[in-house]
C-alpha cells in the first residue's frame, strides 16, 4: 500500500510545490476517480485496469478545469489570500462530497468481478494480494514517467521554472496560468490513476477520500512539501510503518504508528525528510 499512498500524495505535493496551495479537495478527487471506475465497469463492463488510463485522462481535464474556474480566482485575492485559498478548496471538497451523497447515495459500492479482484500470488510461502502488487508496479512506473516528464521535457522545465519564480517566467513568454492548469491536471491525473486501482479492492462511498487524504497529507509532510521524491519515499515509509504497527497492535490501531512517526519528524525536521521549504 505504501507505493499507492505515494501515488495519491504526489499530486498533492506537485500542486503545493508549484503554487504553495494545499488542495483540501484532494481526497474527493480520489473519490470521483473511484466512482468513475465503478460506473465504467457497471455500465460498459470495462475492467478497472483498462479503465485506469481513461479515468486518469478524465481527472486531468477535471483538475485543469478546477484550476481555471476556482483556484485561479482564489489565488488572486488581495486580502487574506492564504485563507481564501484554503476555504476555496475546502469548500470544493464539501460540495463534491455532498453531490456524491445526493447523486450516488451513501451506499457502499464495489467492483464485484475484475481481472485481479480477490487473487493472490505466493512468494516463498507468503501470499500477497495481486491488486496491491499491480498497483505498486503501476505506481513505480508513474513515478518514473513523472521524473522523466519533469526533467527531460520542455514543459517539465517550464513547470520547474514556474515553481521557482512564477513572475519571472512571464518575461520569457511562459503563460503561468497554462502551466498551473496543466500542473493541476497532472496532479489530478495521478490521484485518478490511484483511484482506479484502489477501486479494485476497496469499497466506494462518498467519504472514502477523507481517510486517504489524511494519509496523503501525512505522507507529503513526512517526505517534504513540494518534493516529488519525498512523496515517493514518504509513501513507502508510511506503508511500512502501517504494516509493522498492524503486526504489533490491533489492526484498528494501525494508523497510530503513522502519526507517531509523523510527529517525530515534525519535531526533529519540520520541513520533512526531503523538503527544502
Amino acid at each position: 500500500m505504501g507505493l499507492l499512498y505515494g501515488l495519491i500524495a504526489v499530486g498533492l505535493a506537485l500542486i503545493f510545490g508549484l503554487m504553495d496551495v494545499v488542495n483540501f479537495a484532494h481526497g474527493e478527487f480520489l473519490m470521483i476517480a473511484m466512482y468513475a471506475t465503478f460506473f465504467l465497469f457497471a455500465f460498459f463492463a470495462i475492467d478497472p485496469l483498462l479503465a485506469a488510463p481513461l479515468v486518469a485522462a478524465a481527472l486531468f481535464v477535471f483538475g485543469a478545469v478546477i484550476y481555471l474556474f476556482i483556484v485561479r480566482f482564489a489565488v488572486r485575492a488581495k486580502a487574506n489570500a492564504g485563507m481564501v485559498q484554503i476555504f476555496s478548496t475546502f469548500g470544493l471538497a464539501i460540495v463534491m462530497r455532498g453531490l456524491a451523497q445526493f447523486f450516488f447515495t451513501p451506499d457502499y459500492r464495489s467492483v464485484p468481478h475484475s481481472w485481479l479482484g480477490g487473487k493472490t500470488i505466493s512468494i516463498g510461502g507468503i501470499f500477497l494480494p495481486e491488486p496491491q502488487l499491480v498497483g505498486a508496479a503501476l505506481s513505480i512506473a508513474a513515478f518514473g514517467a513523472l521524473y522523466f516528464f519533469i526533467n527531460r521535457t520542455d514543459f517539465g522545465r517550464a513547470l520547474e521554472a514556474t515553481r521557482e519564480d512564477a513572475g519571472a517566467v512571464a518575461l520569457v513568454g511562459i503563460d503561468k496560468n497554462r502551466v498551473f492548469a496543466l500542473g493541476w491536471g497532472l496532479g489530478a491525473a495521478l490521484v485518478g490513476l490511484a483511484g482506479a486501482i484502489m477501486a479494485i479492492f476497496f469499497y466506494i462511498y462518498p467519504d472514502v477520500g477523507a481517510s486517504f487524504a489524511l494519509i496523503a497529507y501525512v505522507t507529503v509532510a513526512l517526505g517534504g512539501f513540494g518534493s516529488v521524491f519525498g512523496a515517493f519515499a514518504g509513501g513507502i515509509i508510511v506503508g511500512l510503518v502501517e504494516a509493522t504497527t498492524a503486526m504489533i497492535l490491533p489492526p484498528s490501531l494501525k494508523s497510530v504508528g503513522i502519526y507517531a512517526v509523523y510527529l517525530l519528524v515534525v519535531f526533529v525536521r519540520p520541513r520533512g525528510l526531503f523538503g527544502s521549504m
